[in-house]
């Protein structure tokens, strides 16, 4: 599978989340999407990334935006997390990883001195028309979310 270019047209993808529903990229056509890839539910970047998220969520929808959290956590676990932390959008869950290859945010990382794959912390935004339009890679969690916001409110200009 190939992976996402910028500027160029997202390939039809499906994948499940917290709504136990199969998700596809073409069931949000005309709408713009935020997917923000992060490491693990519960830990303390990944739970600041998604309360900040929360906390800018209807201005996120006033632009016409779905936000979507992708990590390789399990449909359970993800329920669990969002419902703790009252999180309005969806969370979706990877195992497999192939929406995390589609995005190319596997990569090597250390951690305590030993090295593993795992995700690195990602956004992306896909326009109304499917066009991946930005992406962010090696995010730091600290107002990245204005950013992200501000990204998206200049689709809307």
């Amino acid at each position: 599978m190939d992976t996402v270019t910028l500027n160029q047209t997202v390939p039809e993808f499906s994948c499940t989340t917290t709504a136990d529903e199969s998700l596809t990229l073409s069931s949000l056509a005309g709408k713009n999407i935020v997917i923000y890839f992060y490491p693990k539910d519960n830990t303390p970047g990944c739970t600041q990334e998604g309360q900040d998220f929360r906390d800018h969520y209807e201005e996120f929808q006033a632009a016409n935006t779905e936000i979507f959290g992708v990590s390789r956590d399990s449909v359970r676990v993800h329920t669990g997390f969002k419902t703790k932390h009252n999180f309005p959008f969806e969370l979706i869950s990877d195992p497999d990883e192939s929406l995390c290859k589609l995005f190319d945010v596997i990569k090597l990382k250390k951690l305590y001195g030993k090295e593993h794959m795992g995700i690195e912390r990602s956004t992306f935004i896909i326009n109304a028309d499917g066009v991946l339009t930005h992406e962010w890679r090696k995010v730091k969690v600290k107002e990245h979310v204005t950013e992200v916001l501000d990204a998206v409110k200049a689709l809307n200009t």
